[in-house]
């Protein structure tokens, strides 16, 4: 059998406060097999980004194992850390936050290549062409800067920057809580895409119970930093073994018109 693409194994993070050891995860653990999402979905402040940044190495865990290809993470600072973060990419919540805005579009997509001194077969120029292409825009905004742009355009661009380098692994964490309804809509009916034709792997960080459900193959619910459900996201949805899980699918509205199967 295939090894997982990503295994988490017993995840804990602790931080001093107050003289006192808070410990915001404790005990996480699941894996994703290559080609597949798993939703992670808890309310604010259940840790859940605080998992996704460990398991991309920006923070290094008080305990447990993050294991990708096989290896464990290394150091953050090591050369081999940064060597792998071509392979494992994210696209933030605020799209707007998320842009220089002193960068082109061009200078922001570009920015991957010059950091790991890659040169795509086809020319940098015609490569940019195509990751936009990709996410449904095209050329004219490569000189354009990020406040000319509405908060879904900002998005694709900032999916396009994270799928430039075909990471294996996406991290996409709340990619459409800041984007009005119909152009959240949009914007996860082309990560649906993407998925199929580039064959990413994704973690997907949300609190939308529907959502989650309509994007991921299996689920993993956190409360309080700890995991309380994991498993197949249709069986956790219509039949969930978790009073907090119930709580979560009643808590947030079914999704409206315009999440279409692709």
């Amino acid at each position: 059998m295939q090894r997982p693409l990503l295994e988490v194994r017993n995840l804990v993070k602790e931080y001093a406060s107050d003289g006192r050891v808070v410990r915001v995860v404790d005990g996480v653990s699941f894996e994703i097999r290559a080609g597949e999402t798993l939703g992670l979905v808890g309310e604010s402040g259940s840790g859940k980004s605080t998992v996704a940044r460990m398991v991309l190495g920006l923070l290094q865990p008080t305990y447990g194992d993050v294991i990708f290809q096989g290896e464990p993470l290394p150091l953050s600072s090591s050369s081999r850390m940064r060597n792998l973060r071509r392979h494992m990419q994210i696209v933030f919540q605020d799209p707007y936050a998320a842009l220089n805005p002193r960068m082109t579009i061009g200078q922001i997509l570009e920015e991957p290549f010059a950091i790991h001194r890659e040169k795509p077969a086809g020319g940098l120029n015609a490569r940019l062409r195509e990751l936009l292409k990709q996410v449904g825009l095209d050329e004219s905004v490569l000189p354009r800067y990020p406040h000319e742009f509405s908060g879904g355009q900002r998005q694709r661009i900032n999916i396009a920057r994270g799928v430039a380098l075909n990471p294996r692994l996406l991290v996409l964490d709340e990619p459409v809580s800041a984007l009005d309804v119909s152009v959240g809509a949009q914007v996860i009916n082309l990560l649906r895409e993407l998925q199929q034709t580039l064959g990413l792997t994704y973690l997907f960080i949300s609190h939308s119970m529907p959502l989650v459900r309509y994007l991921c193959d299996r689920v993993a619910v956190m409360q309080g930093g700890k995991l309380v459900e994991l498993g197949d996201c249709i069986r956790v949805c219509d039949k969930p073994q978790s009073a907090y899980t119930e709580q979560l699918i009643a808590a947030t509205p079914e999704l409206p018109a315009g999440y279409n199967p692709t």
